[in-house]
């Protein structure tokens, strides 16, 4: 006898379907799809995601081990291993990668009101990548090094919410620095990267649509200091200047003045020697900013640790995006159910909840908040906790 919706199912009905619908039409995904539809394939894969499974056929073992259980799940036709593989290197990547775009949105609105350790009222935003390595002869597409292939995830990540804002996957040749080229310049948003996005060129593009910039200078930049100010070196800042770009192509791809701050970490006994093009906000500020910069390293390694994304279930480069989007979907969808429930645990915790109860008939509250079922949290000491939990 039925007696309620099966976790998986609640968990799901945290999708939006009319824009799930949405992305399907705007690419055509069922396009002479007979049985196995779009929403079919995602259930699959988020399943997979869900509870850790290792590839295709364990999924489809796993499923078809729970047939009664599969309609109350919300599959409509059934799963084999071939139609899965197919649907995989078929389904266009970009339908999952727009319901990636919903859930994020819908996160930020859920994670806006989170408490900052900076009181800024401009959006922070840390731009970074991770490198998936690859095994060459399995996707050649993907080549990298000579005998090396990998995939890249370019992330804008949204310091404040914790929550990315825009991810881009390319091949590993691409250098970082490129992903400027499209990235849509937020007015007034503050932007911190690494050494390895130094493109004065682009940098100059920035201010130009008048967003901040902070990140680490060159050893080998050349400028000219027009001005000193005051700082407190107890607080080890070290200096805070005005310069100009001196060097013969850099003078040129950036002819404004720039701000140059020196600071001393005595925790870690390091200097480090920040420039921005924000010439407001107090140099500790500056210096503090770029400590946030971490965050979305956090947000790599969570995902590396907890989700599928370093072992494929395709080779081609569609099911390799597609099974990426997938499971950062599953993370913003885990990412809402907290926030929406008011949940107290970790993400990690909720995973592991879910990973071993997804065919039980539990409201999701009771199920994620009865302290039998709960991890004690001196075990996860050393788990990566994204949301500070």
């Amino acid at each position: 006898m039925n007696t309620g919706q099966t976790l998986f199912s609640q968990v799901m009905d945290f999708i939006p379907m009319h824009e799930f619908h949405r992305c399907v039409e705007r690419y055509d995904g069922e396009y002479k799809v007979q049985k196995f539809s779009c929403w079919d394939h995602f259930l699959c894969m988020a399943f997979a995601q869900l509870t850790y499974r290792e590839s295709l056929r364990d999924i489809v073992h796993c499923l078809n081990a729970q047939q009664s259980k599969l309609y109350h799940l919300g599959f409509r036709s059934a799963i084999t291993r071939s139609t899965l593989s197919y649907a995989n290197n078929t389904r266009d990547w970009r339908i999952y990668a727009d319901l990636a775009g919903v859930l994020m949105n819908t996160a930020k609105v859920l994670y806006r009101d989170e408490p900052f350790v900076l009181e800024l009222d401009n959006t922070v935003y840390a731009l970074d990548s991770t490198t998936i390595d690859l095994c060459l002869s399995i996707f050649p597409w993907a080549r990298f090094r000579e005998h090396k292939a990998a995939v890249k995830i370019h992330t804008l990540f949204d310091v404040r919410d914790k929550i990315p804002s825009i991810l881009a996957i390319s091949s590993g040749k691409m250098h970082d620095v490129n992903i400027l080229d499209v990235l849509i310049a937020e007015a007034g948003a503050l932007y911190i990267f690494d050494r390895a996005y130094i493109d004065f060129a682009r940098l100059h593009q920035l201010t130009l649509s008048c967003a901040c910039f902070v990140t680490r200078a060159k050893s080998n930049m050349h400028f000219d200091r027009l001005y000193s100010h005051h700082v407190d070196k107890h607080s080890g800042l070290r200096c805070d200047q005005t310069i100009r770009l001196s060097g013969f192509y850099t003078s040129h791809d950036y002819p404004d003045t720039l701000r140059r701050i020196k600071y001393y970490d005595a925790q870690t006994q390091r200097t480090f020697v920040f420039i921005t093009n924000n010439f407001l906000l107090p140099s500790l500020t500056i210096a503090q900013l770029y400590q946030c910069r971490w965050q979305v390293e956090l947000f790599f390694k969570w995902i590396k640790q907890h989700l599928r994304i370093k072992a494929f279930y395709g080779t081609s480069i569609n099911a390799v995006k597609t099974q990426i989007w997938i499971a950062v979907s599953v993370y913003l969808i885990v990412a809402i159910i907290k926030k929406h429930l008011k949940l107290e645990q970790s993400l990690y915790t909720i995973l592991q909840i879910l990973s071993v109860s997804l065919f039980e008939k539990t409201p999701i509250f009771q199920a994620l908040t009865d302290t039998r079922l709960l991890f004690e949290q001196h075990h996860l000491d050393n788990q990566l906790n994204l949301f500070n939990l």
